[in-house]
């Protein structure tokens, strides 16, 4: 069943300051249309430009993901991504008055929060989900890093991490779906060791740091005295190392592998900017921004490729058909109701494409299905035979002594529903050369520019007797 796409029903407001600027930042959620997407607006800027969330307009990974489009830049997206993405919405559009995303607690609990109480609702449209059929893998063997896609049905992450720590040695988390994301992952906090903390203290690089949004991790041997220096530039009380973890006892951890659960939520933030759902099994070893970013454009190009291959014929509708209904009759021995193309618009001596006007009318819908009316599959591949054999036809140059048969059909595939108002598309292939009067065909239908049904022909032109 067709999962329809989401956004939320009002507007919701938080404010926070970012991480690295520290700079004060309000962040409202607001409702968009169907196929929006994912867009930010800066609000404070003239003209209030937006930044598609898409990965092509990833420009820093440095210290989170940023992304930026004619010089307009917001940094630090993954955690509200990782929000927005792991609910279910589709469509919204995020406005913020600074360059950076408020780091609010560390984690996407309280983006989380807010979209839940702006209530998600359901659009008309279908939710924009690619099928990935083979393995992708990422590896970056300097920093040890290898994240690997499997196709399945069901969509999960699996994250391994492993530092020279006792706190975060061969940690492993799983979500097994993207339900899990609001109560297992969404409270998972950003996690910073202390000698990196310190670097970043040196170079004035996390002004809005503090330590209730980040766990801190003792990689180094400290006393008190550095502990209560550390607590003095935060404004904290006196802190210390929890033994038995190695970290700060300013905040208690929600999961022992908390570290392993926020790599989860990072990698989840920088896989939506894709721009699309996917159903498979990601398995991550030591994931990171510049990874994840890197895997994620190589989804994406997957899906392009794939995308090209299957993009709907584009013809110009002013231009008088190739073959219209009349002449259409002349060639094909079929007749209503069971002729099943109405006009031939493209024509070359390696492809056809043809169209079929899907109505209520059709005497099929009077039993397939009276109230809910679908074209039946079978039917598909019978128009998309047609229109092949028309292609067959044409290659002769006295087609009224000819008839089309076929002899195999294979690897047929719907991929969405037919229904009265919808025009079909066919774009019909020839498969290498036509040999003793049989060949083979590749059939694609399209209504808009959706693929809804795919397939294998073959065929032979036989005279009549």
């Amino acid at each position: 069943m067709e999962n329809k796409q989401k956004t939320i029903a009002k507007a919701i407001t938080l404010n926070g300051i970012g991480l690295h600027t520290g700079n004060k930042c309000e962040l409202t959620f607001k409702p968009a249309p169907e196929n929006h997407g994912y867009k930010f607006q800066r609000v404070d800027i003239e003209n209030k430009p937006i930044v598609n969330a898409l990965v092509e307009n990833v420009v820093d990974t440095s210290r989170g993901t940023s992304i930026e489009v004619d010089g307009v830049r917001i940094s630090t997206v993954e955690h509200v991504l990782a929000a927005v993405y792991g609910l279910g919405i589709d469509n919204i559009l995020i406005e913020v008055s600074s360059s950076e995303i408020p780091i609010m607690d560390g984690s996407a609990k309280l983006f989380v929060k807010a979209l839940l109480d702006a209530e998600i609702i359901e659009q008309k449209a279908v939710q924009k989900t690619f099928s990935l059929k083979d393995k992708i893998q990422y590896v970056n063997n300097e920093k040890n890093v290898e994240i690997i896609f499997y196709p399945e049905n069901n969509f999960s992450i699996n994250v391994m991490i492993d530092y020279a720590s006792d706190v975060v040695a061969n940690q492993y988390t799983i979500m097994s779906n993207i339900s899990e994301f609001e109560k297992h992952f969404s409270n998972a906090r950003t996690f910073v060791f202390l000698t990196e903390l310190e670097i970043l203290l040196k170079n004035n690089l996390i002004k809005g740091g503090d330590l209730d949004n980040a766990i801190v991790i003792i990689d180094k041997k400290i006393n008190q005295e550095e502990l209560d220096r550390l607590a003095s530039i935060f404004n904290k009380p006196r802190i210390k190392v929890i033994p038995n973890f190695g970290v700060l006892n300013n905040i208690d951890l929600h999961y022992n592998n908390e570290p392993a659960r926020h790599k989860l939520l990072d990698l989840l933030g920088d896989l939506a900017l894709i721009g699309y759902r996917f159903n498979g099994k990601i398995i991550a070893n030591k994931p990171g921004h510049f990874s994840n970013v890197e895997f994620a454009k190589a989804i994406k190009q997957v899906i392009k490729k794939d995308k090209s291959k299957n993009k709907a014929p584009e013809f110009d509708l002013s231009k008088p058909p190739i073959f219209d209904i009349n002449q259409i009759m002349e060639l094909l021995p079929h007749r209503p109701p069971f002729l099943l193309v109405d006009k031939i618009v493209e024509l070359d001596k390696t492809s056809i494409t043809g169209i079929k006007n899907v109505t209520m009318n059709e005497g099929f819908f009077v039993g397939h299905f009276p109230e809910e009316p679908v074209m039946p599959g079978v039917l598909q591949i019978e128009a998309m035979a047609q229109v092949g054999g028309l292609f067959f036809l044409s290659s002769v140059d006295d087609p009224h002594n000819y008839n089309t048969y076929f002899m195999t059909i294979d690897k047929v595939k719907f991929k969405r529903k037919v229904v009265p108002g919808d025009t079909i598309v066919f774009k019909v292939i020839l498969k290498g050369e036509i040999r003793r009067g049989i060949a083979s065909l590749i059939g694609k239908a399209f209504v808009r520019d959706n693929l809804v049904m795919e397939g294998e022909l073959m065929a032979q032109l036989s005279k009549k007797q």
